[in-house]
């Protein structure tokens, strides 16, 4: 009698050298907050002297700030969901070139907004992404 056995979980994912995309993200992710730790900790402090909630207020020096560390997060939940993607049999087959091209997008004018960025960190992976992957 036979059984019909799916192949082991790690058997059918990318090879290790195709899974750069999500650690890559990440890295660029603890980078992005550990920079506003170091070169905006005065607006950080007065959030916390104001009691964190509602603290940016109108204030717009504080207000950038937060967002700075904010999209900091975002991009680290992203590098996470596209290294969990790559390591998953399940899900490595799933094309991501539409998350390629909005990333892409997004990078693109952070570059275009701010060429003095760090947006260009975000510009390999999301080119990646917009490939196809090779099989």
């Amino acid at each position: 009698m036979t059984t019909l056995t799916s192949p082991s979980p790690r058997s059918a994912a990318m090879p290790p050298r195709s899974r750069w995309k999500g650690p890559w993200m990440l890295a660029v992710a603890v980078l992005h907050t550990l920079y506003a730790a170091v070169v905006f900790p005065t607006q950080l402090q007065e959030i916390v002297r104001r009691g964190v909630f509602n603290s940016v207020q109108k204030d717009p020096a504080v207000g950038a700030v937060v967002w700075f560390v904010l999209f900091g997060v975002l991009f680290a939940l992203l590098g996470w969901a596209i290294l969990l993607a790559e390591r998953n049999t399940a899900m490595a087959p799933v094309p991501m070139r539409g998350l390629g091209a909005g990333l892409l997008a997004l990078t693109l004018l952070g570059i275009v907004l701010m060429p003095a960025s760090g947006f260009w960190l975000a510009l390999p992976p999301a080119l990646a992404l917009c490939w196809p992957p090779r099989r």
